[in-house]
């Protein structure tokens, strides 16, 4: 985190860094104990560089939360080195988002806060953005429009659960064998051969 850079680094932060760490305090406590008080001192720095970059609080979580959704954006059409199959590519995202852990931390914790209007709002057009981008790609691996729609449904039902069980639920959370076995079992099911 920024708390671990020089002094002279922490003078200098930017709205990037404060939306950064906004993100990772969303992670580890929720949308509700955000605050400027606690960021500054977790940053090492006075709220005063807060205000340099921000009017409100209100103004830092809109910024964290459109960092994050260009975050996932960007994570879900990032190409390098795609392979040309379709049910590689799927296979491949699949595995790239799955070791993908911050994300999935924000994500859990926004699931907490969906009665808060803004979250609400950007978690559905996140899902369905997810739903379309693995449609279009289940179609592109031969489904028919239908059947694809479906699997994508099922698909992000499946992520989206198996976040609730291991946040929200407390279900023992697998080790990392475990957890790779489950992820493959996961691509076997929904893409197949």
């Amino acid at each position: 985190m920024v708390r671990d850079l020089p002094r002279a680094d922490r003078s200098r932060l930017s709205a990037a860094d404060w939306e950064r760490a906004a993100l990772e305090a969303i992670a580890e406590q929720g949308v509700s104990a955000l605050n400027v008080e606690g960021l500054a001192r977790s940053l090492g720095v006075t709220k005063g560089s807060f205000y340099w970059h921000f009017p409100s609080r209100e103004a830092l979580l809109d910024a964290a939360l459109k960092r994050w959704e260009s975050d996932v954006e960007r994570e879900l059409t990032t190409e390098a080195e795609t392979p040309t199959d379709p049910r590689q590519r799927l296979r491949e995202l699949f595995r790239r988002i799955a070791h993908e852990v911050q994300p999935h931390r924000v994500y859990a914790a926004l699931l907490r806060a969906i009665d808060h209007a803004k979250i609400q709002s950007l978690m559905a057009r996140i899902s369905q953005r997810r739903m379309d981008f693995l449609a279009l790609a289940y179609r592109q691996a031969g489904l028919e429009r239908a059947a694809a729609a479906h699997r994508a449904r099922l698909t992000y039902a499946a992520y989206v659960g198996f976040l609730q069980m291991n946040v929200h639920l407390g279900v023992s959370r697998l080790n990392q064998a475990d957890y790779d076995a489950y992820v493959e079992h996961v691509i076997d099911t929904l893409i197949g051969g």
